[in-house]
């Protein structure tokens, strides 16, 4: 059977599965979150904060990005959405790139990121325990068509399905705006627990399951932050705008979490043993 989705176009996806109206509250810095924000953080499975990064900081990620996309990856993996060999020039090269990852060890001034204090002590007050650094990426949305990220939960990725919450912390470089692709959340759906996740145009959520009403944005500055539950239900639309959308995303776990068994991820994830169709 054809799915609804299965037939629209970027821009009917970007109007049906989202919705631009509610717009997230963000925090001015991490040093005006304390207990009464990280209760908020548990109960909404999220918290923006608006200026984390200073200039410098996010130029010196950008330019380490840029450099491993057109001169030398380091060792670092970067996705595209089309063979390298058919791309010809810079431009070319960059409209398609849709992930770098696998670079913390390659670059100090990505490390630096990953790495930073202030953020990690962030996360290890969300955790309540020391911080792993599990996965770290770059999400790059060109202009004119960058790519949908759809609804989605973290932790249904199996590298990231562990015992014990996922946190993400996900860092715009270029501003992240309602029409470039900023994230999208659904609050306090982390309490949904796990949900089956379906290979649609992705690895993601049911379309038809995903509770539209319920959406906020989450536009952020460039040298913002969202950090965010790994069970939290949340996507990105396709940036049609004429802008660079820019983002890397980390992602931590407790450092007594453990992965889940090959068979528990199946029971929990997928639809496997349900047979539920999407």
């Amino acid at each position: 059977m054809k799915r609804k989705t299965d037939s629209l176009t970027p821009q009917e996806i970007s109007e049906r599965l989202y919705r631009y109206d509610s717009i997230s509250k963000t925090y001015s810095s991490l040093d005006v979150l304390g207990e009464e924000e990280w209760k908020e953080y548990k109960e909404a499975g999220y918290l923006a904060v608006d200026s984390v990064l200073g200039q410098q900081e996010v130029e010196n990620a950008i330019e380490a990005l840029m450099s491993m996309i057109f001169s030398d990856t380091k060792g670092a993996a970067i996705q595209f959405s089309k063979p390298s060999s058919e791309l010809k020039s810079n431009e070319e090269r960059e409209l398609a790139v849709r992930k770098v990852h696998q670079f913390v060890e390659c670059d100090d001034r990505l490390r630096h990121v990953a790495y930073h204090p202030a953020i990690l002590r962030a996360v290890e007050a969300i955790l309540g325990d020391k911080p792993r650094l599990v996965q770290d990426m770059a999400l790059l949305k060109p202009p004119h068509g960058g790519g949908e990220k759809p609804w989605h939960q973290d932790m249904a990725y199996g590298n990231l399905a562990y015992n014990k919450p996922v946190v993400g912390v996900w860092i715009a470089l270029d501003e992240a705006t309602l029409d470039n692709g900023c994230m999208h959340v659904l609050p306090g759906s982390h309490a949904d627990g796990a949900t089956p996740h379906y290979a649609v145009r992705d690895w993601q959520l049911c379309d038809t399951h995903v509770a539209v009403e319920k959406d906020v944005a989450v536009p952020l500055q460039s040298g913002g932050l969202l950090f965010f539950h790994g069970l939290l239900k949340h996507g990105t639309p396709y940036n049609l705008s004429p802008k660079r959308r820019r983002a890397l995303q980390f992602h931590y776990v407790a450092e007594s979490a453990e992965k889940l068994s090959p068979q528990e991820y199946k029971r929990t994830f997928t639809n496997e043993m349900s047979g539920a169709e999407c």
